[in-house]
């Protein structure tokens, strides 16, 4: 079944089909602010430095997902959806205040509420959607979430910045917060129904906060399904991270180009992301999630050990390449998380595998800016690359381990 078919899947679904179309029209406001923040607080203030914690900003409340997700538990998921982007909308307006260097720091407030916000809400429309899709549809909609959000990612930023250079940063402001009030819209037309799964699910854990918090851990830790899948997703997005912080020193000292080529290879690896997100749902049906996901991290580790020589056209490769492996374990782990988690601690285990796959992205773009000063782009492009082939090795191998014994005959 082809990617094509996977579309008409789930846009025949309804519920399937409008909680795409939300995460659409939400992620272009989204992705459009993402870059223009940065533009918009360096030409206030000058410094670069300020411009690259509006990313930061809007990245930190990833750091408390398992608070979030909890309270995600705690409410109904459609009616956080609604209520959740209507309030981001509102946070978004005070933005049109902010006219000079003195004014900046409200753009960072208003990032932070906005990223927390944005794990709250993945955390209820994750569980949401296990809840209400069909779980013949989960890696189709997983899939092309992944291709819709990267899509976004590819256009949305430009016409961000060409509304910026218009009208300036509070017209890109209210787009977003325009996006969001829309969005609530087409969640709040949600024809919400319970799986079978989800209306047996047992009632939410009572007991301390503490305890709450730990469960999606918990939950991770003590499945033999989602734990090596989480743990191989954070190793990736932390070789991601290394990859990520020396591709500009990798299109100088490698490429010879000038820095603005990294923007073609940032286009040409997100076109990577697009075209798996629509393979993703007929791959899944086909392979088990941990050899999908090994496969994946094997494509991705090959594109960024491809660094280290300079041809052009190996260089376009290795960026799809790395496009087209990276999310593969991200939405294998989602999947895996919705269809092996109870519905009663579904946000908490969503956001905290969100969480713990996600920071040692940002631990590692701190360490390679460090590295990258001392060290050969070659050389850590090459070993990034191994450790990723060893990675991909040692999950497949396990999931090659676990079909074994599954298919053993007992004693």
């Amino acid at each position: 079944m082809g990617g094509g078919s996977a579309v008409v899947r789930v846009l025949r679904d309804r519920t399937a089909g409008r909680c795409l179309a939300g995460v659409v029209v939400s992620g272009f406001g989204t992705s459009a602010m993402w870059l223009t923040a940065g533009i918009w607080v360096t030409s206030l203030t000058g410094s670069n430095s300020l411009a690259a914690l509006t990313v930061f900003a809007m990245w930190a409340p990833v750091l408390a997902g398992p608070a979030l997700g909890a309270l995600a538990d705690r409410m109904d998921r459609k009616v956080l959806l609604v209520r959740g982007n209507l309030v981001t909308a509102c946070l978004l307006v005070p933005l049109v205040l902010v006219d000079s260097a003195g004014t900046v720091w409200l753009v960072f407030v208003v990032l932070v509420l906005y990223g927390a916000a944005g794990v709250l809400l993945d955390a209820a429309e994750a569980a949401l959607v296990a809840r209400t899709v069909p779980a013949s549809l989960l890696a189709d909609f997983n899939g092309l979430r992944m291709t819709a959000n990267e899509g976004m990612k590819l256009v949305a930023p430009l016409a961000g910045a060409g509304l910026y250079t218009r009208f300036g940063g509070p017209a890109v402001a209210l787009l977003d917060a325009a996006t969001c009030a829309l969005a609530a819209l087409v969640f709040a037309r949600l024809p919400v129904r319970k799986t079978p799964a989800a209306a047996d699910s047992p009632p939410a854990p009572a007991g301390a906060w503490r305890d709450e918090l730990a469960a999606g851990l918990r939950r991770i830790r003590a499945s033999a399904v989602l734990r090596p899948l989480v743990t191989a997703g954070a190793a990736t997005m932390f070789l991601a991270g290394v990859n990520g912080a020396v591709t500009f020193a990798y299109v100088d000292e490698v490429l010879g180009r000038a820095p603005a080529y990294a923007g073609v290879l940032y286009a040409v690896q997100g076109a990577g992301s697009v075209a798996v997100g629509l393979l993703t749902g007929p791959l899944l049906r086909r392979l088990p999630e941990r050899l999908f996901a090994a496969g994946g991290i094997a494509v991705f580790a090959l594109g960024v050990g491809a660094r280290t020589v300079s041809p052009d056209a190996v260089a376009l490769g290795a960026s799809a390449a790395i496009g087209f492996g990276l999310p593969c374990v991200l939405v294998a782990a989602m999947t895996a998380v919705q269809r092996e988690t109870p519905d009663a601690v579904l946000g908490r285990t969503a956001a905290t595998a969100g969480s713990l796959m996600t920071a040692p992205n940002a631990v590692a773009l701190a360490l390679g800016a460090g590295l990258v000063a001392v060290v050969d782009v070659r050389v850590l492009t090459a070993s990034a690359g191994a450790a990723g082939v060893l990675a991909a090795a040692v999950l497949g191998a396990g999931g090659r381990r676990r079909r074994d014994a599954t298919a053993s005959p007992r004693a």
